[in-house]
């Protein structure tokens, strides 16, 4: 048999996983479809995600390739994993791609969101998929703060501790603010040709104490280039996040 190599996309709800990289111990996304696939193909796959996700966090868009001898085309792969997987875990599309495609090195860009709800009385219903923020968003300054984003920069000051990476700068292609989906939510979405650990959910804190008042677009701004992260705010909850998509 000849050898295939298939990319799948998935949503997951990040919920009850220890992010997508497999653990020892925890359970994960990358854990759960490898010991599907095996069941599938009959010994061990290597799944190879384009990046990872932290525990607690969602994704409308993973995308992930395997390579493996079989005859099973792409579509009755992506049957037998949805009949295996557990429900919070869907491969959305399966398709045979070049042998030499790889998630995560040909990636160009990757796209995330983060949801808040803004209301005084928080929700029983999607609780787990937005942070609720009880005290009035100036959305205006938030937007104005994000615009300075774009472009070329040094993230240190919003990179979490650990972050595997060579260098701390990245590309922001799109940094902003979508108000239209339904009232009392607001949703940033941020697309860079990379991100450092914690990197978005560094800036989301930030940007809500911009929202809140507590400092303003200079000091945003400010401490952007200060590349220190004790100057910026709180880590944002896990929760709200979601990988939108990856771009290829």
């Amino acid at each position: 048999m000849t050898s295939k190599n298939f990319k799948i996309t998935m949503e997951y709800d990040g919920s009850k996983f220890h992010g997508w990289q497999r653990q020892t111990r925890d359970r994960t996304i990358q854990a759960e479809i490898e010991m599907a696939l095996a069941r599938i193909i009959g010994h061990q796959i290597t799944v190879i995600g384009s990046g990872r996700t932290d525990s607690g966090v969602h994704a409308l868009g993973q995308v992930a390739n395997f390579r493996c001898d079989t005859r099973l085309d792409e579509a009755a792969i992506q049957q037998a994993l949805n009949s295996l997987l557990p429900d919070s875990i869907v491969i959305i599309k399966c398709r045979q791609v070049n042998t030499d495609f790889h998630a995560r090195y040909n990636a160009k860009s990757k796209t995330y969101q983060y949801w808040l709800f803004n209301h005084p009385t928080p929700k029983a219903i999607g609780r787990q998929y937005a942070w609720h923020i009880r005290a009035p968003l100036d959305e205006d300054a938030m937007a104005a703060a994000a615009e300075q984003l774009i472009g070329r920069h040094d993230f240190s000051a919003f990179e979490g501790s650990g972050s595997p990476r060579s260098h701390s700068v990245r590309h922001i292609l799109k940094a902003e603010f979508i108000k239209e989906y339904k009232p009392d939510y607001l949703i940033f979405e941020i697309e860079a040709d990379g991100f450092l650990r914690f990197m978005v959910r560094n800036i989301v804190g930030t940007l809500v104490d911009v929202g809140c008042g507590k400092t303003n677009v200079e000091k945003f701004t400010t401490i952007l280039t200060s590349r220190d992260r004790r100057q910026a705010g709180a880590t944002a909850p896990p929760h709200g996040l979601f990988l939108l998509k990856v771009s290829y």
